[in-house]
């Protein structure tokens, strides 16, 4: 279905073809326009701002950014999004909030823009998107209500998306003689050996703190060695022999890590990591851009990156940010026409050599980005096993999330039991799906 959808809007492209080449300008109409949006106050969007005069010096249409730190964003925004007329024309979103805004129907559905020939620019190569970034952050309402699929729609755009990788301390491997952990055994053997080799230095820096940090960490380890929180029934699968195993690998992981790992989030693991304490950091790609900052590292020049490592399956995380029309946007053409520019090839691999984050294959292959970056060709690769269902995108998902955060923190620091809390949430979460409806068509 995302292939579909990709291919229906190159097709609607190319239908506008003719329109676009007869007019000169595709953003005359909207020259001396003023859009406001909303970002967040995040690397990514950091690099945006650097980029966006050049928006407005070839449209002629300026942008005014309200940049907040995120909560303050969401919170901004959910009272924005209620009004009858909103102050935003763009917003970010975190991948989170596409259930919740799409579900009230505060996100404009975006084929009509892409219909539009005059709107629509033929060369923007939607098959060139990440697809694992398209389906988590822009897609609504096919398999699962939040997954591709002949019911679905696309709501958004992937902007400051964000998939999860390895990096590790070459200068510790090379010394002794150890080799990249492709697999998750590996990894596992790996995370308590270098403390062994490497007295006082953590094996992998790891999220572990109560909360939305344990819950994350406990899910990059649980689709790739196979599980998932439900089955397609929505039964809750969060306590199968996966999930288990999924605890237990991040629970190994936190015991052999550096000192103050049970309490991390993800700055103290990203701090752990720069500072030479931790050999290995398995998180977010947003995370590379401080290892050669000497402002921030002291391992500049001694990190690579290699692949999420494989356990049933190749699936590594999907997440960060899309951008996306308000329904009560007061300029939504114009609107547009800064989405798609923001999320073009070109504006892509400006905003990546400024230090964010690129939603397209071609700019993660580029070889000006790769000279300055050299790990983004790495990141390219790994983006092909980005999963867009490694947690699900529900309405509910906050209340789980948090109930399942805490209960794998007593499992870390309380030494709880694996199977018996793990059931324990599952139960619990099978009450708030039966609450919100999820089971109204199998009783």
């Amino acid at each position: 279905m995302l292939k579909y959808l990709k291919s229906t809007v190159c097709a609607v492209a190319g239908l506008a073809l003719g329109a676009t080449a007869a007019l000169a300008n595709p953003y005359e109409e909207f020259a001396g326009e003023t859009l406001v949006v909303n970002f967040p106050a995040h690397p990514h969007f950091d690099a945006v701002m650097k980029v966006l005069p050049e928006f407005t010096k070839e449209t002629g249409i300026r942008v005014e950014v309200d940049q907040l730190q995120y909560l303050k964003m969401r919170e901004r925004q959910t009272l924005e999004l209620t009004k009858n007329r909103g102050d935003y024309d763009l917003i970010a979103y975190v991948v989170f909030s596409k259930a919740d805004y799409v579900y009230a129907d505060q996100l404009e559905n975006l084929a009509r823009f892409f219909m539009n020939p005059k709107l629509a620019d033929p060369n923007y190569e939607a098959e060139d998107l990440i697809d694992g970034y398209v389906a988590n952050i822009g897609v609504a309402g096919g398999k699962k209500g939040y997954l591709p699929g002949p019911t679905g729609s696309l709501f958004g755009l992937p902007f400051g998306s964000e998939t999860s990788i390895l990096g590790y301390r070459k200068d510790i491997f090379d010394k002794h003689d150890l080799k990249v952990p492709e697999t998750y055994d590996e990894l596992l053997e790996l995370v308590c050996l270098i403390p062994e080799l490497e007295p006082g230095m953590g094996g992998l820096a790891s999220r572990a703190a109560s909360g939305h940090h344990a819950s994350h960490a406990f899910l990059l380890h649980l689709a790739p060695l196979g599980g998932r929180i439900f089955d397609d029934e929505w039964k809750p699968i969060v306590n199968n022999e996966a999930g288990v195993e999924a605890a237990e690998a991040l629970k190994k992981i936190v015991n052999c890590g550096a000192e103050g790992s049970k309490t991390f989030g993800f700055a103290e693991a990203g701090a752990s990591f720069l500072q030479g304490n931790s050999a290995m950091f398995l998180d977010s790609t947003v995370f590379a851009g401080q290892v050669n900052n000497p402002d921030k590292s002291k391992v500049v020049g001694l990190v690579e990156w290699a692949p999420h490592p494989v356990g049933e399956r190749a699936g590594s995380q999907t997440g960060g940010f899309g951008i996306g029309i308000p329904k009560n946007a007061q300029n939504k053409d114009a609107a547009f026409l800064l989405m798609q520019w923001l999320t073009s090839k070109k504006a892509d691999k400006l905003i990546a050599m400024a230090g964010g984050n690129p939603s397209r294959y071609s700019t993660h292959a580029d070889a000006d980005v790769n000279e300055k970056f050299p790990h983004m060709a790495t990141f390219g690769e790994a983006l092909k096993n980005a999963d867009p269902d490694w947690r699900p995108i529900i309405p509910v998902w906050g209340k789980i999330n948090a109930d399942l955060g805490t209960t794998l923190s007593k499992i870390i620091v309380e030494d709880a039991p694996v199977q018996e809390s793990l059931n324990g949430v599952a139960e619990r979460t099978q009450a708030i799906m039966d609450d919100a409806g999820y089971y109204t068509w199998t009783q």
